[in-house]
């Protein structure tokens, strides 16, 4: 099966049913989504569909047949980061990292939409994102400068 990955068609096998997010690590080796509860409730496998952010582990993969999927790996444009992986770096919203792809895949769907946020429609927005390290804060701090940079 044919999907757009990044901006580019790719092709992966279907025929054992593979999730999206296996589909993504094991066949296309975009390996900056992680695997974190296989529930899609932690947050750490988000990915893009169509501009919305949707849990990888839980998403069948003939399901983006037709769609657009952006990875963490597809954010960046030219060699730039986006605004949004900058500011995580800026801000040192990184400890283990873990939750970042998903964490910022989030944030960017949230400031496509409002690129002006409150810090409680971060908040409320970031809910389902679990990072185990803590850095909510500084989480917080980064998506809001970005915003401030897209507004």
């Amino acid at each position: 099966m044919k999907i757009n990955v990044n901006g580019k068609e790719l092709t992966i096998d279907v025929t054992a049913n593979p999730s999206l997010l296996e589909a993504l690590r094991e066949q296309l080796d975009l390996t900056g989504t992680k695997y974190g509860c296989g529930e899609g409730a932690c947050g750490a496998c988000k990915v893009l569909v169509n501009g919305t952010p949707l849990p990888a582990c839980i998403t069948p993969a003939v399901t983006v047949q037709g769609k657009k999927v952006i990875t963490i790996e597809g954010l960046e444009t030219n060699g730039e980061l986006h605004p949004v992986q900058q500011a995580f770096l800026e801000v040192d919203a990184f400890q283990c990292a873990y939750c970042a792809p998903g964490m910022i895949i989030n944030a960017v769907a949230l400031l496509e939409k409002n690129s002006n946020p409150t810090k409680q429609e971060i908040v409320d927005a970031m809910n389902g994102n679990i990072c185990r390290c803590c850095t909510y804060p500084q989480i917080v701090e980064a998506i809001y400068q970005a915003g401030k940079q897209l507004a």
